[in-house]
């Protein structure tokens, strides 16, 4: 679970959150062998269920008190982004009378129906989770958010000197009337609606007043003791507006359509086309509006007219608005209350002796090195292979995809350093990777002006896959490569926060297939045929379903059969079948999902075989990894998609086999653990219900599946110590 510093300019909980939630909600034509819609649970229902299991962590009072906090926080954020891409797109297909049926069998009309009603009650849960138990339990270890009505004479003239100092030079209060149109109301800011009358005339106006974003959500007054920005601001609206007297004013909110749309067929340059869609991003229609309970009827009634917002769209809410500000509260230095720190440690592979580093390149001749991030680290690992490529006089190139990475990426910056030593340097970056597009826009300038060559993927795909490769001169003259898959992003920052496995290797067909899957993404090569990858869109679908139908086989043949997945979401049509079938052959088959499952596990007839899981945490579980028994000569596979249509039919995605038997052992217990009885985690039954279990039949705690993992991390790293 993310325990960054900061709230919004760190990615989410969900990091891959908007790229799911993005994926079309019916399937490509002809993919299922069934007709029954009730085999699939709604995936809305099933993103918002994923939702609630967040809730339920900042819920429960096992969880140290700020990250049930935090989790209060992602689970605001992770709604903002449903609402900006799932929710927008559905009345997107509304509005334009689009009237295919979700899997489930669902029009968008009724999907939004089922979003509005759970939503709302989430939303409610929410609200009440802060006011009933969160506050009180804050107030229990003498941090409180005061009411600025409360707050005692010090406190408020601390409070009043900010309003004055920082506050009032910033705000600019928009009146509204036949010279002044309704102000264009920006996605997610906080806004006071104030209803004024003339002294003089007596007549009313409205008036909009936006809460400066860049601010601080809670302003600290006392040691531990806060006021919410907004309250200080409407305790001085009388200010904004001399010679007026203010009959009431209110907060709101919009949220806004922020998809992109950028048609690649159609535009000479990307980088360009792009920029000029991010600055059309900000004028989305708007898809909810979120006010106080008290609102007045007259104000609602002109936001609804001028927002064009229909009833089932507005949310009252008894509480604060935008509960994600609770990140400032989340990230007070009280270690007291937060999960137990902990230091990725350095992987036994690549420990160096006393102060001299590993040679990585002489480590991973010697064998396979399989990384699980954060309990390994990330700048030991990943980052030490791309730095000592940069500086290793012997390596002649580097080849490197991008999708998300930090704002001050040591990677970019080796890649900078590498191309100007003279060395051939391709970076495929994802310049729409979803609301990163910015940052990636900067870096692929930057990277491009050092002399690298940039890319942009193939036309029409996104580049989602998670490779790099060195080509280095052996001291015999021969040409080697080395190289790293792996089912996480090459950012230092959530390397830390994520879970997520890589590989670095030098087995020489992985490498040359890795090579052969650069050039393809560089150039215009149809090379399709891989040796041991699994490529999306050619292949990577027909692949997985092949090895769940071979296990079907043998499972029907009396020979060893099983199937493990470890993924964040399954919601493709074609892979949900394909495991039904199996199971229908009675091969036993174990889930672990993050996020959304349409599949119904445990259902007679259909799915007996399947349970489904989920594990959340301190971590965002986000490493993809898929097991087949394979009549008893197993095969385990990583990378970097999901069951989903847009990894397998839209981007550019990569499973890489693992053919190492050592590193297969290990993913073995891995996944072992992670399905164990005794392990906590939530299961889905047939109904599409979640269910959590903390305990076991006695009454007594089932092990906590990241905490196991950091325990084990910390006695290597004793070892290590002691040797």
């Amino acid at each position: 679970m993310t325990t960054a510093s900061s709230a919004r300019d760190l990615p989410r909980y969900a990091e891959d959150l908007a790229e799911e939630l993005e994926d079309l909600s019916h399937p490509p034509e002809g993919n299922s062998r069934r007709s029954d819609p009730g085999r699939f649970i709604d995936r809305e229902s099933s993103w918002l269920d994923f939702n609630a299991r967040v809730l339920e962590l900042a819920a429960d009072p096992a969880t140290p008190l700020l990250d049930r906090t935090r989790f209060a926080a992602i689970f605001a954020d992770n709604l903002d982004e449903f609402f900006m891409v799932r929710v927008a797109g559905l009345q997107r297909r509304i509005a334009t009378g689009l009237g295919v049926a979700s899997p489930a069998g669902l029009s968008a009309r009724e999907q939004m129906d089922l979003i509005a009603t759970r939503a709302h009650e989430l939303v409610m849960q929410h609200t009440e989770l802060y006011r009933q138990q969160l506050l009180p339990a804050l107030r229990e270890v003498g941090i409180e958010v005061v009411p600025y009505a409360d707050l005692d004479d010090p406190e408020r003239k601390t409070a009043d000197a900010l309003f004055e100092d920082h506050v009032f030079p910033v705000l600019t209060p928009l009146a509204v009337d036949p010279a002044h149109p309704f102000p264009y109301i920006s996605g997610l800011s906080l806004n006071l609606a104030v209803v004024l009358r003339d002294r003089e005339n007596g007549r009313e106006h409205f008036a909009r007043v936006k809460v400066p974003p860049l601010l601080p959500r809670f302003v600290t007054v006392a040691d531990k003791r806060f006021v919410r920005i907004e309250q200080v601001i409407e305790a001085h609206v009388p200010e904004l507006f001399p010679g007026m007297d203010v009959l009431e004013s209110s907060l709101f909110r919009v949220t806004r359509n922020e998809d992109l749309t950028v048609d690649e067929d159609d535009v000479d340059n990307l980088l360009q086309a792009l920029e000029r869609e991010l600055v059309r991003r900000r004028f989305g229609p708007a898809v909810r509006l979120e006010v106080e309970a008290d609102v007045g009827d007259r104000v609602l009634a002109l936001l609804v007219r001028e927002l064009d917002i229909s009833e089932s769209q507005i949310y009252r809410i008894d509480g604060p608005l935008d509960l994600a500000g609770l990140w400032a509260i989340a990230d007070l230095d009280l270690p007291a209350l937060k999960y137990e720190s902990y230091a990725p440690v350095t992987h036994p592979q690549l420990r160096g002796n006393g102060d001299n580093k590993v040679d990585v390149f002489d480590t991973m001749r010697r064998a396979d090195v399989l990384l699980h991030h954060p309990y390994d680290s990330f700048a030991t690992s990943v980052q030490a292979f791309v730095e000592q490529a940069a500086t290793d006089p012997a390596v002649l190139a580097i080849k490197q995809t991008l999708y998300r990475t930090s704002g001050d990426s040591p990677l970019v910056d080796a890649l900078i350093d590498a191309a100007e030593a003279g060395k051939q340097v391709l970076v495929v970056v994802e310049i729409t990777a979803r609301f990163d597009e910015q940052a990636n826009i900067k870096w692929a300038r930057a990277l491009e002006h050092a002399g690298c060559h940039v890319v942009y993927g193939v036309v029409g795909l996104k580049t989602h896959c998670k490779l790099a490769l060195v080509v280095r001169q052996e001291p015999d003259g021969s040409l080697r490569r080395y190289a790293h898959i792996g089912t996480g992003n090459y950012n230092p920052k959530t390397a830390r926060l994520y879970e997520d496995i890589g590989l670095l290797t030098v087995d020489s067909a992985v490498t040359a297939d890795i090579a052969d899957l650069f050039n393809h993404l560089s150039g215009y090569t149809k090379h399709r045929d891989y040796r041991t990858l699994l490529v999306a869109p050619e292949s990577l679908r027909s692949g997985l379903t092949s090895k769940i139908n071979a296990e079907a086989a043998n499972a029907r043949a009396g020979k060893p059969s099983g199937i493990t997945m470890k993924l964040n979401s399954v919601v493709d049509e074609q892979i949900v079948d394909a495991l039904y079938d199996a199971s229908d052959a009675g091969v036993p088959i174990d889930l672990v999902v993050r996020g959304m499952c349409t599949l119904r596990p445990g259902v007679p007839g259909l799915s007996e075989t399947i349970r489904v899981r989920s594990i959340l945490g301190r971590f965002l579980e986000h490493s993809r990894i898929f097991r087949f028994c394979n009549g008893g000569d197993e095969q385990i596979w990583i990378g970097s998609a999901d069951a989903m249509h847009r990894n397998l039919d839209r981007r550019v995605e990569a499973l890489v086999e693992i053919r190492d038997p050592d590193v297969r052992s290990s993913l073995q217990r891995l996944l072992a653990l992670a399905t164990d009885a005794g392990t906590a985690a939530w299961s889905l039954d047939g109904d599409g219900n979640w269910h959590r279990a903390t305990t076991n039949d006695a009454g007594e705690p089932l092990r906590d599946y990241q905490e196991t993992l950091l325990r084990a991390a910390a006695a290597r790293a004793a070892e290590a110590r002691a040797e």
